[in-house]
C-alpha cells in the first residue's frame, strides 16, 4: 500500500462555469481521495488527500484532457501534510487574494439541452433557457469573480425545487450549473410594443413573434450580448425595409439559418467552413453563396459572399424551426451606434426600426456582439473577436513587468488588458464616431478591468492624434504613456499569437495608419522587433483628394491613380467609370490633385484595392469602407493570372511602384477583357510584387519568420498567394484567432509599450 500524501493544487485556465469542479468532484471520488475543490479569484484549487499514487493520478488526469469547454492551462502542485479525511466536497468559493479570470465566454447550446427543449416529454419542452455546465451565457451575464450565481444576473431567479435537486446532485449534469433554470423559476419572455405595452408572454410571445416574422415584421430579440434585428431573410419587401429604417445601403446583413444543411442550400461550405459554423462559438462565418439561392437579394446586395451562422441559444433554435425560414440577424442599432443592451433603450433608440420586441426578464450585463470568420488556407480566422471568444485570454510567451491597457484603433475598436503572462481582448466595441459608442468604450473598459481585476499602471495607444481611443489614452491618468505606431502593433499582435519575440519580418498591409513621418501608411514592410522597428520597403503613394472623403467617393481614388500613372494622357473619357461622375465635379477634383490642395499621401494597399476595383466596377462610390475593395477581391477566383508589370526602387525604404500595374489594368479594360480576368491580374500582382518585395527585405535583414498582418490579409486569394509562394522557403504565419485587422491592434500596442518600457529602465 503506497504512503498518504496530501496537495493543494491550483488550476488556471477556462476552469469557472464550465462543470469543472463537478468534474473533479467525481474524478476525486472515483479515486476514493478525500478533500475539497471551490472556487477562487484566481482559477480553481483542490486539496486532495489519500494514495500518494491516487494523488498522482488526480494531477495527471488535471494535466491531461479535461471533457466539454474545460481549458488547463496551468496546473501548480504544493505538498501539504495530508489529513484524515476520506470525503471529498464542493466548498464555498473565496476571493483569494491574487486574480486570474477563469470564466469562459458564453456557450453555445449543447446537444443534451437542445434534445430536452424539443422533448414534448421533457420539462424543458419549448423553454428558452435551458442550459446546463456545458453550455448557456457566461461572460455577458457575469457581474463578478469567483463566478457564481450571485454574481451573474441570474441571481434573482430562485430555483425550485427540481432545478436545486439537479443543482445539488453530482451525477446530475447541471450539479452546480449556475445557469439552471426551467418554466417554473427561470426568466420568462415578453412581446411588447415599442410604448412597452405587452402583447403576449412566455411560450404565446414566442408564437406571436412568429406570426410577425411570417408576415414581413421586423422584431427585435434580446439575446446574450445585446438584441439582434430579425426579418424574413427570403422577403425582398421586408429586407428592404429593414435597410430603410436602418440607414444601411448596401453593407451585407448576417442570416441565421436552422441548420449545417440549411446552410448548404444558402453557400458553398468547404469542410472547413462546415466545422467553423458548427463551432462551440457559432461565429457568423463568411462564405461564398449558392447561385440562385432563396435569399433576398437584399440581404447582400452585389456580393457573392453571405455571412451565416446558427443558433446559439435555445431561443434561437426554438425561433428558427419554428419560422421554417431564414431570418436576417443583424445587430439592433442604429447606425454608428453600439448594439442595444436592455429593453428601455431598445425602445428609444429602435423605435421606427422595428415593429416589435421580443424580450425577457434576465438582465445583460454587458455588450458582446457577434464574432465573424472565414476560412484562409485551410483555416479559421478571425475577422472580428467577440461573443464565444471574450474574456478567453490570450497567453503571452513573455509576461508584461506592469499591467498595461492598449486603447486600440479608432475603427473595430476593441481594447486590451494585460497583466503577467496574461492578455485579455475586450468586445468588440466598433467605430469610435459617436457619443453613444464612446461611452460604451469607457463603459467596457471599466467593466473588463473589475471582472479581471486589472488597473493599469500603463497605457498604450495609437500615434494618430485624432483618434478616440487616443484622447482617451492622453486623458487618463496612468504611471507611463506609450505611443505605438500602428503598423508595428498589427506585426507585433501577429508575434503574440504565434508565441515570437522576434526580429520578424511583418508585412502590414491595411487601408491607413499614422505613420512617424505623420503621413498615412499602409503597404510597409517592417523588420520589427518587440519595442522597435525599421521600414524597409512600402508602396508608391496615392493622393487622397477631400481626404477622408475619398474614401466613400472611391472614383477621387481612381482618378488619383490614373492621373499619377498616365499625366496628361490618362484616358479618362474611354473609362465608364468617370460617366457616372458630374463634369464640375471631375474638373474640380482634377485640379484639386494637379495643384496638390487638400490631397493627402496614402499608402496604404487598401486604397489601391479601391482605386482598381473602381475602375473594375465602373462604380463611383462605397456604401461603407473596403466595399469595392471586397467586390474587387470577390470578382478572383481563377487560376493563377500573369502579373502585370510593377518594379522596386533600389533606396531604402524600398518603394514599389504601382503605376505599371495601373496602366495594365487600364488596357485591360480597354481592350475589354473580363472583370474577372482583370481583379485576378490585379489580386495575384500583389501576390508576386509582396514575394518580390519580401526576397530584397531579407536579402538586407537576413533570414527570419515572417507575419502577414493588416486588415488586406482579410483577402484570402491574396493571403494564401504569399503563402504559397513563400512557405515552401520560409516561415509564414498567419493569424487565426487575434484578428489581422484593426481589432488586433491593442494586442500589439500592449506588448510595445511593455518592450518600450523595459528598454527605459
Amino acid at each position: 500500500m503506497s504512503a498518504r500524501a496530501g496537495a493543494r493544487i491550483e488550476v488556471r485556465g477556462v476552469v469557472q462555469g464550465v462543470g469543472f469542479r463537478p468534474w473533479v468532484y467525481r474524478v476525486a471520488r472515483e479515486l476514493r481521495l478525500g478533500g475539497s475543490v471551490f472556487n477562487q479569484a484566481r482559477g480553481v484549487t483542490i486539496e486532495a488527500f489519500g494514495r500518494a499514487g491516487a494523488v498522482d493520478q488526480l494531477v495527471q488526469r488535471l494535466r491531461g484532457q479535461p471533457p466539454g469547454n474545460i481549458r488547463v492551462r496551468e496546473v501548480a502542485v504544493t505538498s501539504i501534510p495530508p489529513e484524515p479525511t476520506k470525503t471529498f466536497s464542493i466548498a464555498p468559493s473565496t476571493d483569494g487574494d491574487q486574480w486570474a479570470l477563469s470564466l469562459p465566454p458564453d456557450l453555445a447550446t449543447c446537444p443534451y439541452c437542445l434534445a430536452e427543449i424539443l422533448d414534448p416529454e421533457d420539462r424543458h419542452f419549448g423553454y428558452p433557457f435551458t442550459s446546463c455546465t456545458a453550455c448557456g451565457p457566461r461572460f455577458t451575464i457575469t457581474t463578478g469573480i469567483p463566478y457564481d450565481r450571485p454574481t451573474t444576473t441570474m441571481a434573482p431567479f430562485v430555483m425550485c425545487d427540481v432545478c436545486q435537486r439537479e443543482y445539488d446532485d453530482v451525477g446530475d449534469r447541471r450539479f452546480h450549473a449556475q445557469t439552471n433554470a426551467c418554466p417554473d423559476c427561470g426568466p420568462q419572455l415578453t412581446l411588447v410594443d415599442l410604448a412597452g405595452q405587452p402583447m403576449a408572454t412566455a411560450g404565446a410571445a414566442l408564437s406571436k413573434t412568429v406570426e410577425l416574422l411570417s408576415d414581413g415584421a421586423i422584431v427585435a430579440i434580446k439575446g446574450l450580448g445585446g438584441f439582434h434585428l430579425a426579418c424574413d431573410a427570403t422577403r425582398e419587401d421586408t429586407v428592404a425595409a429593414l435597410r430603410a429604417r436602418k440607414h444601411r445601403d448596401e453593407k451585407p446583413f448576417a442570416v441565421m439559418v436552422t441548420s449545417p444543411a440549411a446552410a448548404q442550400a444558402l453557400a458553398v461550405l468547404s469542410h472547413a467552413e462546415a466545422r467553423l459554423l458548427e463551432s462551440a462559438e457559432r461565429p457568423i462565418v463568411l462564405t461564398r453563396a449558392q447561385t440562385g439561392g432563396r435569399l433576398a437579394a437584399g440581404v447582400a446586395p452585389g456580393s457573392q459572399r453571405v455571412g451565416l451562422f446558427l443558433p446559439y441559444t435555445p431561443l434561437h433554435h426554438l425561433l428558427l424551426r419554428a419560422v421554417g425560414r431564414p431570418l436576417v440577424m443583424t445587430s439592433a442599432n442604429p447606425a454608428d451606434e453600439p448594439i442595444c443592451r436592455d429593453d428601455a433603450e431598445a425602445r428609444h433608440r429602435l423605435r421606427g426600426i422595428a415593429d416589435a420586441l421580443l424580450t425577457h426578464d434576465r438582465e445583460i450585463a454587458t455588450r458582446c456582439d457577434d464574432s465573424v470568420a472565414a476560412v484562409i488556407a485551410g483555416q479559421p480566422s478571425l475577422f472580428r473577436r467577440s461573443r464565444g471568444h471574450v474574456p478567453h485570454p490570450i497567453a503571452l510567451a513573455r509576461g508584461v513587468e506592469h499591467s498595461v491597457l492598449g486603447c486600440g484603433a479608432h475603427l473595430k475598436n476593441t481594447f486590451c488588458l494585460a497583466s503577467g503572462d496574461s492578455a485579455y481582448l475586450g468586445p468588440h466595441v466598433g467605430d469610435l464616431d459617436s457619443i453613444a459608442t464612446l461611452d460604451f468604450y469607457e463603459l467596457a473598459i471599466s467593466r473588463l478591468e473589475t471582472l479581471v481585476h486589472i488597473h493599469p499602471e500603463v497605457v498604450a495607444h495609437d500615434l494618430h492624434p485624432g483618434y478616440a481611443s487616443t484622447r482617451y489614452a492622453l486623458a487618463r491618468p496612468a504611471a507611463a504613456k506609450v505611443g505605438v505606431q500602428h503598423h508595428h502593433a498589427h506585426v507585433v499582435s501577429a508575434m503574440a499569437e504565434h508565441g515570437l519575440s522576434g526580429p520578424v519580418l511583418g508585412v502590414a498591409y491595411d487601408g491607413t495608419g499614422w505613420g512617424t513621418d505623420g503621413t498615412a501608411w499602409g503597404g510597409e514592410l517592417l523588420f520589427t522587433r518587440l519595442d522597435g522597428f525599421e521600414r524597409l520597403a512600402t508602396f508608391r503613394p496615392i493622393r487622397l483628394a477631400g481626404g477622408e472623403r475619398a474614401i466613400r467617393d472611391v472614383w477621387r481614388i481612381a482618378l488619383a491613380v490614373l492621373l499619377d500613372a498616365y499625366a496628361d494622357d490618362a484616358p479618362i473619357g474611354e473609362l465608364a467609370l468617370f460617366s457616372a461622375v458630374a463634369p464640375q465635379e471631375l474638373r474640380v477634383v482634377r485640379q484639386m490633385l494637379s495643384r496638390d490642395l487638400n490631397a493627402p499621401q496614402a499608402r496604404g494597399v487598401g486604397r489601391l484595392f479601391d482605386a482598381v476595383g473602381s475602375l473594375l466596377l465602373s462604380r463611383p462610390t462605397a456604401s461603407y469602407e473596403g466595399q469595392v475593395a471586397v467586390l474587387c477581391d470577390e470578382l478572383a477566383v481563377g487560376p493563377r493570372a500573369v502579373s502585370y508589370p510593377f518594379s522596386l526602387s533600389n533606396e531604402m525604404p524600398r518603394e514599389l511602384d504601382t503605376r505599371p500595374i495601373v496602366r495594365g489594368v487600364v488596357a485591360d479594360l480597354l481592350a475589354g477583357r473580363s472583370r474577372e480576368l482583370i481583379a485576378t491580374r490585379f489580386v495575384d500582382t500583389l501576390v508576386s510584387a509582396t514575394v518580390a518585395m519580401v526576397r530584397a527585405a531579407l536579402r538586407e535583414v537576413g533570414r527570419m519568420p515572417i507575419v502577414l498582418t493588416g486588415g488586406v490579409f482579410q483577402n484570402a486569394r491574396l493571403a494564401e498567394g504569399v503563402l504559397a509562394e513563400l512557405s515552401p522557403e520560409f516561415d509564414v504565419l498567419l493569424h487565426s484567432e487575434v484578428p489581422c485587422g484593426d481589432g488586433g491592434v491593442a494586442l500589439g500596442q500592449v506588448l510595445v509599450a511593455d518592450a518600450v518600457l523595459r528598454g527605459r529602465s
